[in-house]
């Protein structure tokens, strides 16, 4: 039996409308794990360019990166700066 090939996949790759980025970021939000945000919004940041973000949110690129992966935990106005300067907003529901 032979081995199957697999490649790494990569959501920053698929991320190229507004209307996706934002069902990306919401589905994370959906499942409340802090870590899931951090890293999604990465992806986008990714996606978008993140030597462009560092730029607009006067952060560093490594910062960002590192703050914006699976391990990461950035302080929340770390996560507002990132997702003002995306064009994102976030929005509150009842949970009922």
């Amino acid at each position: 039996m032979s081995k199957t090939k697999t490649l790494p996949w990569d959501p920053a790759e698929y991320l190229s409308s507004d209307k996706e980025i934002a069902a990306y970021l919401e589905a994370a939000l959906e499942e409340g794990e802090p870590s899931l945000v951090a890293a999604a919004l990465g992806d986008i940041a990714r996606a978008r360019g993140m030597t462009q973000l560092a730029r607009e949110t006067g952060l560093g690129r490594e910062s960002l990166y590192k703050a914006l992966s699976p391990n990461g935990n950035p302080e929340f106005a770390t996560i507002m700066k990132v997702i003002q300067a995306l064009g994102l907003k976030l929005h509150a529901s009842p949970s009922n």
